[in-house]
């Protein structure tokens, strides 16, 4: 009875964590088995929907944290095939980010962009960075900080593309050699 009752609601609750309607159904089904495995030590005076959406909601947290590197839109990657040819890249967009990503840096302030650069243009460690800007290396970890949230923020919304165009590039690299 209490499996039938709230099997549906903790199903659609699940579904909003883990976007995937099967891993849900598999998660509240593992939480009504862990209910019941743990029927004689679970607190009765505790409301039992209580431990079921507090579980169901673990154990999402649980299920995205050990799959995270398998979000459904990369999974798209894992059928393309090994012939597959690549079209030419999308100029406009690509243009339109490194627009972004130009206007971006310029934002940032003159050190917080200067050492950003120096680290990701030029490939320098802190360390080197701090030398040669005579500068601690808690300084240029935390201008980095503040610069890559800066560039996270400006650039959210190609997030997904950027992801994407890596996650290719890697697939597309190792399917070659």
């Amino acid at each position: 009875m209490l499996f039938r009752s709230h099997f549906k609601g903790l199903c659609i609750f699940a579904a909003g964590y883990v976007k995937d309607e099967e891993a849900a159904r598999e998660i509240v089904q593992d939480t009504f088995v862990s209910l019941w495995e743990k029927r004689l030590t679970i607190d009765p005076s505790r409301p039992v929907k209580s431990y079921l959406s507090t579980t169901v909601r673990n154990k999402c947290l649980n299920y995205l944290r050990d799959h995270k590197k398998f979000s459904r839109d990369l999974l798209a990657i894992e059928n393309l095939s090994y012939e597959m040819t690549v079209e030419q890249p999308d100029t406009l967009v690509e243009t339109e980010l490194r627009d972004r990503i130009v206007h971006a840096m310029d934002e940032l302030p003159e050190k917080c962009r200067e050492i950003f650069h120096l680290s990701r243009h030029q490939n320098m460690k802190y360390l080197e960075i701090a030398d040669k800007l005579q500068i601690s290396v808690k300084t240029v970890e935390t201008q980095m900080s503040k610069a890559l949230q800066h560039m996270r923020i400006r650039l959210s919304e190609y997030l997904p593309v950027i992801i994407l165009a890596i996650t290719l590039s890697l697939f597309l690299l190792n399917a070659s050699g």
